[in-house]
C-alpha cells in the first residue's frame, strides 16, 4: 500500500515583465508565476500540479493550496486514484474553505492546482500520459468523474452519457487521425503581446508563419490607433487567408467593445476575446449580437462551470477557453466539455501562461478523441516562453501540439528551476531584489 506522506507547495515566479512577454491593455507588467504543488509518497511515486498567477498574490495561492492538500496526507493512493470523483467531492465538501468562493477566486484556484497534481499521479501511477488515461475511462466512469452539481437544468447525467457512449466506439480512430496529421493544431499569441515594438511585431509575425502557423492572435484595447497600425502591420505580414484573432483582455465597457471592434472589422478578425468582464454573460451576448460576424471568445477567467452553463445558455460566445488551472481540474473541465459539446460551441483552451500550455495539450486532444470528435472551429492556445523549466515540455511541430507520450499530465518542474525562481529567496529573485525590498517582503511573510 503506498501512502500520501506529504504536500510541498512552492512560491514560483518568472520575471516575464523585464521582457514584456504577457503584456495586454490590462496587465502590462505581470511576472508569469505558479502556486506549485507536490504531492509526495513513501514510494517514488509524486504527483505534481499547480495554478497560474501573474506574480503578487500567487503567496495567497501558495497557502490555500497547502490548506486544501492536507485531507490527502495519509490517503492511500490506489483508494485515492482508484475514485477520483469521490476524492474531488471530498477535498470540495470543506465547507470553511468554500466559503472563501464558493467555487470561485484564490480557493478554486488552490482546488485546481491540488487535483491537477492527484489527475498527474493518478496518470503516472497508470503508467500513461494523462489524454490517453482519459481516453480509454469508459463513459461511465468519466461521467462519474466530471462534477455535474447545478448543471442539471442545462446538461443532464443521462445526456452526458449518450454523448460520451456515441463517440466511444471511435476513439482509436481519431487517435490515428491525430498521429497523422501530426498532432492537434495550435495558435500563438507570441508575436502580439502588447508592448512589443512594430520591429519585433513584424519580426515575430513572419517566424510564426515559417513555423507552419494559419492562427494567429494580437493584443488590443489600449489606443484604437494603435491597433489600427498593429493589425495593419499584421495582415501584410501574414496575408488575408491565415486566420487573425484579437484579445482585449477585459478593458471595456459593453457600449465601449461594440463600437471599438466594429472600428477593426476591416481586418476581418476571427474572434474578440475578453471584450468586458469576464463574469458579464448578458454583456458578451450583447457584444456577439453587435460585432457578428466576428466571434466572440471568452473563458479564461470563467471562475467555474456554473458561469460557463449561463453562457451557453444565453448564447454569448462563439468560443469557448477553459483554462486548465482556474476551473478545478478535470472534474470540473469535463462538465464544460460535455456541455459545448450540447450546445455546439467549440472549446478552445487558453494557455497564454507558465505550464498551461502543457497541461491544456491533453485537454484538446482529449476533447477530439473522445467528447467533441471534431477539429472545425477549434484551436489551442501556444505560447513559446518557460517550457524549458518542465521536465516534459510540450513540443509544437508545424503549428501542431505533438500527442505527449511520457506519463503523467506533463505539469513537473525541474528541481534547479524551483529552486531558482522560488520567492522571494530563490536565487535569481535573491540577487534581483534590492536588500530593502527583501527586508519588506520578509516582513510581510
Amino acid at each position: 500500500m503506498t501512502i500520501i506522506t506529504g504536500v510541498d507547495v512552492y512560491d514560483v515566479r518568472f520575471p516575464t515583465s523585464l521582457s514584456q512577454d504577457g503584456s495586454d491593455a490590462m496587465n502590462k507588467d505581470g511576472d508569469y508565476s505558479a502556486a506549485y504543488v507536490v504531492l509526495r509518497t513513501d514510494g517514488d511515486l509524486r504527483g505534481h500540479g499547480f495554478t497560474f498567477t501573474i506574480g503578487r498574490g500567487n503567496d495567497l495561492c501558495v497557502e490555500a493550496s497547502r490548506q486544501r492538500a492536507l485531507p490527502l496526507i495519509g490517503r492511500d493512493v490506489d483508494e485515492m486514484v482508484g475514485d477520483l470523483g469521490g476524492t474531488y467531492r471530498s477535498l470540495k465538501s470543506d465547507s470553511q474553505l468554500r466559503w472563501l468562493g464558493p467555487e470561485k477566486g484564490v480557493e478554486h484556484l488552490a482546488m485546481a492546482a491540488v487535483m491537477n497534481a492527484v489527475w498527474d499521479l493518478a496518470a503516472r501511477k497508470a503508467g500513461k500520459p494523462l489524454w490517453r488515461m482519459l481516453a480509454e475511462m469508459s463513459p461511465e466512469e468519466l461521467v462519474d468523474v466530471a462534477d455535474l452539481q447545478y448543471l442539471s437544468d442545462a446538461l443532464t447525467r443521462d445526456e452526458a452519457l449518450e454523448m460520451l457512449r456515441e463517440m466511444e466506439s471511435t476513439r482509436g480512430q481519431r487517435i490515428a487521425e491525430l498521429e497523422q496529421r501530426g498532432g492537434y493544431p495550435c495558435y500563438t499569441t507570441s508575436a502580439g503581446w502588447l508592448g512589443y515594438s512594430d520591429d519585433k511585431l513584424r519580426r515575430l509575425l513572419q517566424e510564426s508563419v515559417d513555423e507552419g502557423y494559419r492562427h494567429l492572435k494580437l493584443k488590443v484595447g489600449a489606443n484604437l490607433e494603435d491597433d489600427i497600425r498593429r493589425l495593419g502591420i499584421a495582415r501584410e505580414v501574414i496575408g488575408w487567408d491565415a486566420n487573425l484573432m484579437i484579445d482585449a483582455n477585459q478593458v471595456w465597457d459593453v457600449p465601449e467593445a461594440i463600437e471599438w471592434v466594429n472600428r477593426l472589422a476591416e481586418f476581418k478578425p476571427l474572434w474578440i476575446e475578453e471584450p468586458t468582464s469576464p463574469d458579464d454573460v448578458l454583456g458578451h451576448a450583447a457584444v456577439r449580437r453587435a460585432v457578428a460576424p466576428i466571434g466572440v471568445a471568452t473563458g479564461e477567467h470563467g471562475m467555474n462551470r456554473v458561469l460557463f452553463k449561463q453562457m451557453f445558455q444565453a448564447e454569448a460566445i462563439d468560443f469557448c477557453q477553459l483554462d486548465s488551472a482556474r476551473l478545478a481540474s478535470i472534474n470540473e473541465i469535463l462538465a464544460v466539455y460535455l456541455m459545448a459539446k450540447k450546445f455546439g460551441v467549440p472549446v478552445c483552451p487558453h494557455a497564454g501562461g507558465v505550464g498551461l500550455c502543457e497541461l491544456v495539450q491533453h485537454l484538446s486532444i482529449f476533447d477530439f478523441v473522445a467528447v467533441s470528435g471534431s477539429l472545425e472551429g477549434r484551436v489551442t492556445e501556444y505560447v513559446d516562453h518557460l517550457h524549458e523549466h518542465f521536465t516534459d515540455p510540450c513540443i509544437v511541430v508545424d503549428g501542431n501540439y505533438v500527442l505527449p507520450a511520457l506519463p503523467g499530465y506533463s505539469a513537473e518542474m525541474y528541481e534547479q528551476s524551483v529552486a531558482e525562481y522560488s520567492f522571494p529567496d530563490g536565487g535569481y529573485w535573491s540577487r534581483a531584489l534590492a536588500p530593502a525590498e527583501a527586508e519588506a517582503v520578509e516582513a510581510v511573510r
